[in-house]
């Protein structure tokens, strides 16, 4: 782990990690992953462990200059994943160079105008929504090797979800009305995901990226699973950041909590973090979930996954000692809560 993260950490009430549990299937893919079997590291294979703070970002601490979250691969010492949270004032706006990674430009509350320069680029309205618990939001693809401008009349939050990538794809608009708002799980295991970014919905390079909605009391990245080997057909290797939301009530502010657990490859992640809104979780290995929103209060995180496959793909393998709980899932209902909102039916404008 970079030392830009590893011996910061902050403690802000309970959240201080524990050891113990795994966690579940980054909410990326459109079909279930098959179990494959895993095996048991010998104890010479055992990765040295990391400290969990270094993987838990209380909000703030991963601040840099215009961005309330600054995950790139130099400080989370990985090879391609990146993340930035940017907050905009009425009338504010701001310039970045995309370097050698493509982006997604997502609002999580407000609209804004992008443009990018260069072969391909274009200017894109984004309409955005209101929160990331409102509406499924259009958003915007830029490329690397481009300049990037976006500017809010009305101010807003805006995730930039990127990867460091080898071609040059077009900049594009991507609508709303696009979206596939898929219904994984069934009970307290329900969830909703919408695949904006998913593997097979929307064209990148490297990057996949999708939001995850989990109502109050259930648990979701559930069973735990894995995405940190390379093994053709069965796993992919894919670093992964976890953006948190919490839904308020009753005057409220939320939480929840996010357990990963080492898998014998490489860092030994072992993280239980509570999590509040502005939080990230980095997993750069490792068994993931479950994801837990606290009973009351709504759950949103943002998946944001690439790797050194030679393929885009989000192929993972389920904890033995948990993938079963699929096995329930066809005997009990959806939670009726779900979905908490659909894609629209076409582009607003």
């Amino acid at each position: 782990m970079s030392a830009e993260f590893a011996d910061t950490h902050t403690s802000r009430g309970h959240d201080t990690p524990h050891d113990g549990i795994d966690e579940s299937a980054t909410e990326s893919a459109t079909e279930p992953a098959t179990v494959s079997p895993v095996s048991t590291p010998t104890p010479a294979s055992t990765p040295t462990p990391t400290p969990a703070s270094s993987f838990h970002l209380t909000a703030g601490r991963a601040a840099d200059g215009p961005y309330a979250l600054d995950v790139s691969p130099e400080k989370a010492g990985w090879g391609y994943s990146s993340l930035r949270i940017l907050d905009l004032p009425p009338g504010g706006d701001h310039s970045f160079a995309t370097g050698d990674s493509e982006w997604i430009v997502l609002p999580l509350s407000g609209g804004c105008t992008v443009r990018t320069d260069g072969p391909g680029g274009g200017t894109f309205e984004l309409t955005g929504r209101e929160s990331v618990f409102s509406g499924v939001t259009d958003f915007a693809y830029v490329p690397r090797d481009a300049q990037v401008r976006i500017a809010s009349p009305g101010g807003g939050r805006f995730a930039l979800t990127g990867a460091r990538c080898e071609r040059r794809l077009p900049a594009r608009y991507g609508a709303a009305s696009d979206v596939p708002v898929e219904l994984r799980g069934t009970g307290t295991c329900s969830r909703q995901v919408n695949n904006f970014g998913a593997a097979g919905v929307f064209d990148c390079d490297r990057l996949i990226a999708v939001e995850v909605l989990t109502p109050g009391g259930n648990w979701s990245s559930y069973p735990p699973h894995k995405h940190d080997e390379c093994r053709p057909g069965e796993e992919s290797e894919l670093e992964e950041i976890y953006y948190f939301e919490i839904a308020a009530a009753h005057g409220t502010a939320g939480l929840g909590y996010q357990r990963v657990t080492p898998s014998g490859h490489g860092r030994g992640t072992d993280v239980l973090a509570e999590v509040r809104t502005g939080d990230a979780v980095l997993i750069p290995d490792g068994w993931h979930g479950p994801s837990i929103a606290a009973p009351g209060h709504d759950m949103y995180y943002l998946n944001v996954m690439a790797g050194p496959g030679a393929q885009r793909q989000w192929l993972i393998c389920d904890h033995p000692d948990h993938g079963w709980i699929r096995t329930t899932w066809p005997q009990q209902p959806v939670d009726p809560r779900l979905p908490l909102y659909e894609a629209p039916a076409g582009d607003p404008r």
